[in-house]
């Protein structure tokens, strides 16, 4: 059965010898994570979750990010998951329309901390992690997608294995926790159409989910092993024609790893728009275009792009994150798009708004086609004096094939985590995540967070 192919081989990553790159690429992966979770721990819904969970708190050895306040598991999987996944700067496995690090990370830092393991355990559970559930994620994609957020669904599976690695689970038990983050693994795409908190909470839930069924099978607990392929299963209730060998057939190989094929993000909203912003953003550059000068601009993409990010009136911060038309819109004003995109002041801005009646979206069925596979765009812009200019965007900028250095995902960290925790704390934090595979237990790895709020610069 599936699932035992795929506990076998978690259980096997522990010892395996892995690439340097494959675990250079896992440490990015982390530090990309706390960038993301960092800003996003002193926002809802991670503080509200901090409210609702205090007989969670205080106690156990799992840490809160940023507060490095102690939690049991759970609570730190389900609020640290959360909080990752709120400010929209987390990770994408393109071929799976999938944010695996917000849960992944989130059950796997959880289950390290509580089991006190090493640091390259604990990366081996995250590669693991990845690994697994990007798989899954591409055998149901894109049909899973048309109502499911894989990030919450295929999400638990990546938690269940990365929690597993840490727990000891030898490979019938991991096959357990993995058959039981199958049947209980949910998130529907309803709840990220409007304005709502449920969104990060997927991500949050899929990492309490993989921590808590990992727990349950060390214990015992059993689950359908067949819950993957079977008649009434993941694949047949929430796919179509799952491609189930191709999730499997050469993972023992190893001559791929997931992980080394990651986004990361390079503006703070929905990746559907990355794309057409790095057209605006290039034009922009190239021909030195203000609001003043520009006429029109025409947005062609695929078609998920546009349902997902077509709202024309965004009236919140989470609405205008999913608006092509307003983050198109800040990005030639401002020439990017990060957190400052979306405060109060800027989501009111006149010029933002009124740039936003010119700007005009299309359906490319060349694109559309090669989606999810690739997320490109085609942006032309007109000006006030009879000038036309096009860019075509194949890719995104922090695609695997047009990546994010080492030294631009350092700058993003540093931009996301020293207005929260310091520039003292967040170099030091950042000094550790650079050795992980160095430190002897992740207990010591704890962001200090500053003592003054900053809840208002991301707000």
């Amino acid at each position: 059965m599936l699932v035992d192919k795929f506990a076998e081989y978690a259980v096997a990553t522990r010892e395996v010898v892995l690439p340097t790159e494959v675990m250079h690429a896992a440490k990015r992966c982390v530090i990309d994570w706390f960038a993301a979770t960092i800003p996003g721990g002193v926002l809802p819904p991670a503080t509200l979750l901090i409210a609702s969970l205090q007989e969670d708190l205080d106690h156990g050895d799992a840490v809160l990010v940023p507060s490095a306040r102690k939690a049991t598991a759970r609570a730190a999987a389900l609020i640290n998951g959360s909080a990752a996944h709120t400010v929209e700067f987390d990770d994408i496995f393109r071929d799976a329309i999938y944010h695996p690090g917000a849960p992944v990370i989130a059950a796997a830092l959880a289950a390290a901390q509580s089991c006190h393991v090493s640091g390259e355990q604990f990366l081996r559970g995250v590669i693991a992690g990845y690994e697994i559930s990007t798989r899954i994620g591409i055998a149901v994609t894109p049909a899973h997608y048309e109502y499911w957020h894989t990030t919450g669904t295929v999400g638990t599976f990546g938690a269940a294995v990365a929690a597993a690695m840490s727990l000891g689970l030898d490979s019938e038990q991991t096959a357990h926790a993995l058959a039981n983050a199958g049947t209980m693994a949910a998130a529907l795409q309803q709840a990220f159409r409007s304005d709502a908190m449920s969104k990060p909470l997927h991500a949050g839930r899929a990492a309490e989910t993989g921590v808590l069924v990992a727990q349950a099978a060390k214990q015992g607990v059993t689950g359908a092993r067949d819950i993957l392929e079977g008649p009434r299963g993941f694949g047949v209730a929430m796919s179509k024609d799952a491609d189930w060998y191709g999730a499997f057939g050469d993972l023992s190989a190893r001559t791929r790893y997931s992980v080394t094929r990651m986004t990361q993000k390079n503006h703070g909203c929905c990746g559907h728009t990355f794309a057409a912003l790095d057209g605006v953003i290039a034009l922009r550059a190239q021909h030195q275009l203000t609001a003043a000068n520009v006429k029109r601009i025409t947005v062609s993409t695929y078609g998920k792009a546009l349902e997902i990010t077509g709202n024309p009136k965004p009236r919140t911060a989470f609405e205008a994150k999913f608006s092509l038309p307003y983050c198109a819109a800040v990005a030639l004003l401002h020439g990017q798009v990060r957190l400052d995109a979306f405060t109060p002041e800027r989501l009111a801005d006149r010029q933002v708004r009124e740039l936003m009646t010119r700007i005009e979206l299309r359906l490319d069925p060349t694109l559309d086609a090669a989606f999810p596979r690739q997320r490109a765009a085609n942006v032309e812009i007109k000006t006030v004096d009879g000038k036309h200019y096009r860019h075509y965007a194949p890719t995104r900028k922090g695609d695997p094939d047009n990546p994010l250095t080492d030294e631009e995902l350092t700058a993003k960290y540093r931009e996301l985590a020293t207005p929260v925790i310091g520039e003292v704390g967040s170099e030091a934090l950042l000094v550790q995540l650079w050795q992980l595979e160095q430190l002897g237990d992740m207990t010591t790895l704890t962001p200090a967070a500053q003592n003054a709020s900053t809840t208002k610069a991301f707000a």
